[in-house]
This record gives C-alpha cells, structure tokens and sequence, in this order.
C-alpha cells in the first residue's frame, strides 16, 4: 500500500490520542509471563512485533518465524535456550538473515547453552536444544545493541544461581538496560547494576502479579514532529504517558523544547503545544546513543524546519530493519536535503526548499514510514509500502488522519 499525503494544517483535537502500548516494555514482559505464568498484562502493545512474541510464546511448533520482528529473535533466543529437553529453530524474514546475533549466541552458549547456526556463522536462523543452564557468569562487549544484555538478564532469575553479567567496554542505550532491571524489579527479582556489572539474582517468590504498560514514546516522536513543524499555539494530547516513565525515549520531552514544543503531564496523558518558533541559524546538536529510535524523526524535523543538526551515538542503526544512516540520507537528500553520514553519526545542513511530490522508500522499516510522514505540513508526498508501521503502530495513518493530515491510496 502506497499512500500520498497532501500538504496538511493540523487541527486541535476534542479528544486525545490513545497511543498503543510501549513495544519495549510489552515484549520484555511476555517474556516474564512466559517464564512466570502467574503474572498479568495491561495494556499491551498491539504491534507485530509484540503480536509474534506472544505467538512464538504460546506455540509448540518445533520452527518458529519471527519475519522482521528483532527483539522478538533476540529475546525468544534466550528463552528457548533454557526451555529443558524442547529443540526449536528461530528464523526470520531475509533482512532478518543478515542481523548479527552471534555476541547473544556466545554468551548464552558461554553460560551452557546448546544454540547453533543453520545457514550462515553469526546469523539467524539458529537451532536451540534447551537445557537448564549451570553456569551464572558471562562476559559481553558492551557497546552492541542491548537487546542481547537485555535479553539475558531477562532469563537470569530463572537460572539456579541467577547471572553476573561483565560489560565489557562503553555501554550502549543504558535505558532500555535500566527498563529490563526495573520491570524486573516489579515482580520482585533483586538486581544490582554498578559500574560494568549486572547481577540478577534468582527470583523466590513474585512480588507483583499485575502489570500495566505505558504508552510507546518512540510513538509520540512522532507526534512531536508535527507539532514542532505547525503553526504557533498547535497542540495534541496523547495517552498514557507517565512522567517517571522507564522508556529512554521519554527525553522527547527536552529535546522538543529545542524545537519550540512543550510537553504538559496531566494524569495519564501529555499535552504537546508549539510555544516558540525556532531560529533558522541554530544547529541542534545531540548524542542519541541512549535514545537512537527517535533519530530519523529528529533529523526530518530538521529538515522541516530548514535547520541544520548533528546526531551522534547512532551506531546500532546500521543493524536495524534496514542501515538507517544510509536510508535516512537517500530519502532526505531525494527531498532536497544535503547530509554527511558516518558510520554513527549524520549531519545535516541547513536548507530552505523542500521538494513536493517526492515518493519516500521505507525499505520494510516502520520507522522510516513514521517519521518522514510530518513533512505533510510542508509538501506533498507519497510513502511507499505505508502498511509497514504495523510493526509498532498499526493505528499511526488513521491517528495521522485525525490530527487533520489528508492521506489516500
């Protein structure tokens, strides 16, 4: 499905928005639901990624396809490997072939584990011959994706004496580590996170069956985005959001103050209003390696705005759905745009036209959907393959459509 948007004004809305469920938080407690059956979940994330996770937990199939769905590879791999006497393949779409897991593999197989390739050395997809694992302690390079620290700290209070985790080097997106420890520390599993060590300590007894997910920030970006690119005094209010939130993505909140967009807590919910306009001489400047998923929808907003922006920390964006360093610059400069990439960082220079009716290649990644889709304020254009937001936000065009945005097919 192609969809043409056409240049839009955004109205302010009666009701808010109700955002789906934080993907991060939703997959991380599937799998503690499957590992403790007694725990409830509220509020879960109704996108691909999370709707595969819940399948492949639930399955008995002996071959088990993930399709595009990369946490949901990463973290199922540490679940089978401790699932006693089940032998399973994991395997996924071809992008999905080509997604290194080889630093998960060997720290599994470090601790015990029996996980072996089937087609090509540090790739998927893997057979897994679950067993109980015997050793607790593991040592992992540190500046990797940390869905694979993450996804074995999620297994580590089942172990029978728990896991000791050495980092090894400058850790990578410390929130989405911290999100994991906290929800851990929610049903009651004792952790200790100092420095480059991470204990997990074997879980006794849940502490706390009843769990309700928060709203997905990597969702609200872009929402900010097109505040940031309306007219003074636009606002839009979303749910549920919290204001001590676990999500690393949840610093949208300051970082938008730089676009002249604030954000407002009621209970339950924010309020983003366009207070101040932007000077069209400044450079936003940020190290995003704690927060790389909102790096596209920044970068567009730069671009919208005409300013200039160098984004740094990005180098786990070359691993994703697709490089998005490479796809960002090939779909930004087809609007006009002049952009320098390294291998993690993109730099973007200062323009003040914006080429309408440009079709924007999404390259099986929701987020490149999602985030050039603000850009309705400031021209025509046309998304190709626009369904691949399922993977996060199934409900982000018909969201889009009533903030006042006109799409078709």
């Amino acid at each position: 499905m192609n969809l043409k948007l056409q240049k839009s004004v955004i109205k302010n809305q009666q009701y808010p928005i109700n955002i789906t469920g934080s993907k991060s938080e939703s997959n991380r407690l599937l799998l503690l639901q499957a590992l403790y059956p007694e725990i409830q979940i509220h509020n879960l994330s109704n996108s691909d990624d999370t709707v595969f996770m819940a399948k492949a937990l639930s399955s008995d199939l002996n071959t088990i396809d993930v399709h595009h769905a990369g946490t949901a590879m990463r973290f199922l791999t540490a679940y089978f490997a401790v699932q006693e006497n089940r032998t399973v393949t994991i395997t996924g779409s071809k992008r999905m072939k080509e997604r290194p897991i080889q630093i998960l593999v060997d720290a599994l197989n470090q601790l015990g584990a029996d996980v072996s390739y089937l087609e090509n050395l540090g790739f998927p997809p893997l057979q897994i011959e679950g067993r109980k694992l015997t050793n607790n302690q593991v040592t992992v390079k540190a500046a990797v994706s940390s869905q694979y620290i993450s996804a074995l700290l999620l297994i580590g209070s089942k172990l029978e004496n728990g896991l000791y985790v050495t980092l090894d080097g400058e850790i990578t997106s410390i929130p989405y580590i911290k999100m994991t420890l906290q929800l851990l520390n929610q049903i009651g599993v004792e952790t200790f996170f100092e420095n480059n060590i991470i204990e997990i300590k074997p879980l006794k007894k849940i502490k706390n069956s009843e769990l309700t997910v928060e709203s997905d920030w990597s969702s609200a970006s872009y929402f900010y985005s097109l505040i940031a690119l309306s007219r003074m005094e636009t606002e839009i209010s979303l749910t549920s959001y919290n204001m001590d939130s676990l999500q690393g993505d949840s610093v949208l909140a300051k970082i938008y103050k730089q676009f002249g967009v604030s954000t407002s807590f009621q209970e339950k919910s924010i309020t983003l209003k366009k207070v101040a306009k932007i000077n069209s001489s400044v450079e936003i400047k940020l190290d995003l390696v704690n927060a790389p998923d909102i790096a596209q929808t920044i970068a567009v907003s730069c671009f919208g705005l005409g300013i200039a922006c160098h984004l740094t920390g990005l180098h786990t964006l070359k691993i994703k759905e697709t490089d998005r360093l490479v796809a960002l610059k090939t779909e930004l400069e087809k609007l006009g745009a002049t952009v320098i990439i390294t291998e993690d960082s993109l730099q973007l220079k200062a323009t003040t036209t914006i080429k309408k009716d440009i079709a924007i290649d999404t390259y099986n990644d929701h987020r490149m959907a999602m985030a050039f889709a603000p850009l309705a304020l400031k021209t025509d254009l046309v998304i190709h393959d626009a369904g691949v937001v399922s993977k996060s936000y199934p409900s982000f065009w018909n969201d889009l459509k009533a903030t006042g945005i006109r799409l078709s097919e």
